[in-house]
């Protein structure tokens, strides 16, 4: 069995370095996450005009039909080049979602915009603390005539701020012994619907924002339910998988470029009178963050796969992808800096960018903790 990638595939990872080499350099990206929204229309139309905002969304609907392997890819020359804006959160997040449990008149309105660039989506799941489970929805939604009524809190939204639509996850009914996951419903809501607050939050990472948003009894009609009452949380979970697995891959681009950049100072910068690549402390330092790199890579396009197929080992394999990548972004980007010594500390040096990328990922979607725990819990069962 060949495990490589296919001479397609490889020309779309070839045509994704190329592109984003001459459309998101550093300096762009250092001017994004300067801007007030982070997000930049102009990139957004050009990731459309490619395919690559419609590359999970059928052929039929305006995309390109592609696999989650294939946007894979993408992903991961994305990390390297630490792409700003809502491409995580409508593309491989709340994309899915609605592609999953919308009705064919939601597929039809949203997903073509979707493909051409129109419509930037976000999905409202985390409320307090780290969880990212059915039984950590507690924000109510209730039926009120022909309209449910969204009363509640949502914390860390992807690119809140710039959505037009945002998917909620809210309690519509309480869960039961034997069924731990009913009760969530999906509801679209539209940016800037009465009742809705969007306060954006100061973090780490400035490429990718998050926002608290809060919802005062806003009014949702009964059209913009996506899926069934009660059992919205098939579609939540299938787009986490893709969300998180996206994230671990994004991770695996992150600490690349950051060992790049390592060995490329390390063969530049003397000390002494030779390279401090020479020097087997460095050396033996750039070898481990290959080594940790490519364990990381292996673990999230096993998961890619196992997500792309829903194989039964899909809900372990993305759990042990994120574990693995959280770690190793942290600790292979701050090794990066060590090795550019004290230049690597200043805001004037772009090292720094991708220790706060792997930052911000580690904590996404579960930290590196809560998805060992879930591994452990999965090898039980």
């Amino acid at each position: 069995m060949n495990f490589g990638f296919s001479e397609e595939q490889e020309m779309l990872r070839e045509s994704a370095q190329r592109f984003l080499q001459a459309e998101c350099s550093p300096s762009f990206v250092r001017k994004m996450i300067e801007d007030d929204t982070g997000h930049s229309t102009e990139l957004w139309k050009k990731l459309a005009e490619l395919g690559w905002l419609g590359v999970l969304i059928p052929e039929q609907l305006g995309g390109m039909g592609g696999r989650f392997l294939d946007a894979s890819l993408i992903l991961e020359e994305m990390g390297k080049a630490l792409l700003p804006g809502p491409f995580l959160a409508t593309v491989a997040f709340a994309g899915v979602a609605l592609a999953a449990a919308g009705s064919a008149a939601q597929r039809n309105e949203f997903l073509p915009r979707v493909a051409d660039g129109s419509v930037v989506l976000s999905l409202a799941l985390s409320e307090d603390g780290d969880r990212y489970d059915a039984p950590g929805i507690a924000m109510a939604a209730k039926r009120k005539g022909a309209e449910y009524v969204l009363h509640g809190d949502k914390r860390f939204v992807l690119d809140a701020a710039v959505a037009d639509w945002i998917l909620v996850a809210a309690r519509t009914a309480a869960a039961t012994r034997s069924q731990p996951t009913h009760g969530v419903s999906l509801f679209l809501v539209e940016r800037g619907a009465p009742g809705m607050e969007i306060t954006t939050l100061p973090t780490v990472d400035g490429t990718r924002r998050q926002a608290n948003v809060s919802f005062d009894r806003v009014v949702v009609a009964a059209k913009r339910l996506v899926g069934s009452l009660h059992r919205g949380w098939g579609a939540v979970a299938r787009a986490l998988q893709v969300a998180t697995t996206a994230l671990s891959i994004d991770t695996v681009g992150v600490a690349q470029r950051a060992l790049d950049l390592s060995v490329d100072y390390a063969k530049q910068r003397t000390q002494f009178g030779k390279p401090i690549g020479a020097f087997q402390a460095v050396k033996h330092k750039c070898v481990d963050m290959m080594v940790a790199v490519e364990n990381a890579r292996s673990l999230g396009y096993y998961a890619a796969w196992a997500v792309d197929e829903r194989n039964r080992e899909a809900p372990r394999a993305v759990a042990m992808a994120k574990a693995y990548a959280s770690d190793i972004g942290k600790s292979v980007t701050g090794d990066a800096i060590q090795v550019h010594g004290g230049i690597g500390y200043t805001w004037e040096h772009d090292i720094q960018l991708y220790y706060r990328r792997a930052l911000a990922n580690e904590a996404m979607f579960g930290s590196a903790p809560l998805h060992r725990e879930a591994v452990a819990r999965l090898l039980r069962l």
